[in-house]
Parts: structure tokens; C-alpha cells; sequence
């Protein structure tokens, strides 16, 4: 080509199989997980201040019906006791309904599919839905510490572990919450594994108890349910004392978010229930 001649641009088209986003779309990750908090945030009325209310009003009841007549419990008052439990109770309830009226949601309106054909990989899409769960776990979480402390005058001991542990367990919650909402074809069905178990779980945690003091079958159960390990491990940030060790709590916990994240990845993958 001489210098008189005009430049042909040229084209090269991508390999099969990749991206123009790279290899991991933070672009599209932020998107959505931004669409996943603004979501929650349109109504933070029921979705943040709520929650708060409604473990208020179980701080109290609890507190004027046993409180009164029951003796400390680790060596704390009964109401400093059950302040974590309610806490990382009320933090995992709303990371699942998150993420799962999300999807549900989505199925049942026929949007689905703006969600799906965008290009984000199924890795990229749980992460989104965790994010949101998340962010709405940890205002939750400030909202009733914030109440807790200038109310009662209860802080956590462990700030640090208070946060991980809540992190944590709005990312175990969440990704259930994916796996339900995959499951569920209807509201009803995402209302049947809110009924039928995550409230039992969270209920038979030791939220409201020590489990020292229930007999050797209950504490077997109680051991092999994570939650157990989320309200344990949330009430040693929060006072300093646990049932079990902290750590081993943790690693229980984590073992168990990557196993559901690791099969909401699959679903998604494969379109299961999500594609016609």
C-alpha cells in the first residue's frame, strides 16, 4: 500500500468463545447487583425498617414476659443474651427473601430473561443476587445494632467477628435463597421453604436459648444446623461467649455457602427451571 492510497481497516473477529467484557464482566456484576439493592431500597420501609420493629417488639416481649424471672444466661443478663439471636435471625430472613422474591419474582412477571441474556456468566449472575442480598443482610444488621445500643446500651464486644459472621451468614442465606428461587415456579412454593425451613432452622438455633440446656438429641440437632452456628457465632461478637468454638463455627458456615453457591452456579449454568 502506497502512501496515496486510503487505509482499509481491518477486522478480526474473536476467538469462539470470548468475551469482549474480559474475562470476569465487573460491569455487568455491579449492574446488577446495583438493580438488586436499588430494588430492596424503593421499599426500605418494609424491607429495612421493619425488620427492626419486629425485633424490637421480640426484645421486648421477651424481655417482659421471661426477662423479669430469668437469671443470667454465659454470665450476661437474659436481654444482652438475646440480642445476637434476634440480630443475625433477622439479618438471615431478609438476605433469603432477598435474593429469592428476586428470581420468584422475575419467573413469575416472564422478566427472567433480561437477567439471563445479558452477557454475564452464571458465576457473575449468583454473585450479583448475593450482593444485594448482602447489602440488605448488613443494613438490616446497623439498623438494629444502631437501636440496640442507643436503646439498651448493648455494643458488640468483637466488632471485626460481628461483621464477618454477618457477612457470612446473609451469604449462606442468600445463596439458598438463589436455590429456592430457581426451585420455586410461584410464590407459594417460596413461601413453603420460608415456612417449612428457614423459619424452624433459625427458630432451633439456640436464638432464644442455650443449647447447654436441652437434652443430648436436641444439642446432635442443633449441631448439624448451620444456623446454629451464625446465631453462636453472632452472639460471641456481640457478648463474647458461644457455645461452640467461633472458628469452627465459621468454617462450618463457609463450607456450607460454597456447597449452595456451588449448586445455584450449576442450575443457572444449565437453565434449570429458568429457561423453556
Amino acid at each position: 500500500m502506497t502512501a496515496s492510497e486510503p487505509a482499509i481497516a481491518t477486522y478480526s473477529p474473536q476467538a469462539m468463545g470470548a468475551r469482549r467484557f474480559g474475562r470476569f464482566n465487573w460491569l455487568g456484576l455491579l449492574t446488577l447487583a446495583e438493580r438488586e439493592t436499588r430494588r430492596f431500597l424503593s421499599v426500605w420501609q418494609q424491607t429495612v425498617a421493619a425488620p427492626l420493629v419486629t425485633a424490637g417488639l421480640f426484645i421486648g416481649v421477651f424481655s417482659l414476659a421471661i426477662g423479669p424471672s430469668r437469671g443470667p444466661v454465659m454470665g450476661v443478663p437474659f436481654i444482652a443474651f438475646l440480642v445476637p439471636g434476634i440480630l443475625m435471625m433477622s439479618v438471615i430472613q431478609n438476605a433469603f427473601a432477598n435474593t429469592a422474591s428476586s428470581i420468584v419474582s422475575a419467573k413469575v412477571m416472564g422478566n427472567i430473561i433480561d437477567t439471563l441474556m445479558p452477557p454475564l456468566s452464571p458465576l457473575e449472575i449468583v454473585a450479583g443476587y448475593l450482593a444485594g442480598g448482602v447489602a440488605r443482610g448488613l443494613m438490616v444488621a446497623v439498623a438494629i445494632v444502631l437501636g440496640c445500643g442507643l436503646g439498651l446500651g448493648l455494643w458488640p464486644v468483637n466488632p471485626l467477628w460481628m461483621i464477618l459472621i454477618t457477612v457470612a451468614g446473609a451469604c449462606l442465606l442468600g445463596a439458598l435463597g438463589i436455590v429456592a428461587g430457581v426451585l420455586a415456579n410461584k410464590f407459594d412454593h417460596m413461601a413453603a421453604v420460608t415456612n417449612f425451613v428457614v423459619t424452624p432452622l433459625s427458630f432451633l438455633s439456640g436464638t432464644f436459648y442455650s443449647i447447654e440446656s436441652l437434652p443430648p438429641v436436641m444439642q446432635a440437632f442443633s449441631h448439624a444446623n448451620p444456623i446454629f452456628y451464625l446465631i453462636d457465632g453472632a452472639r460471641f461478637g456481640y457478648i463474647g461467649q458461644s457455645d461452640s468454638s467461633p472458628v469452627l463455627g465459621l468454617g462450618v458456615v463457609l463450607a456450607t455457602t460454597f456447597g449452595l453457591t456451588l449448586l445455584a452456579w450449576i442450575w443457572l449454568r444449565r437453565g434449570y427451571r429458568l429457561k423453556p
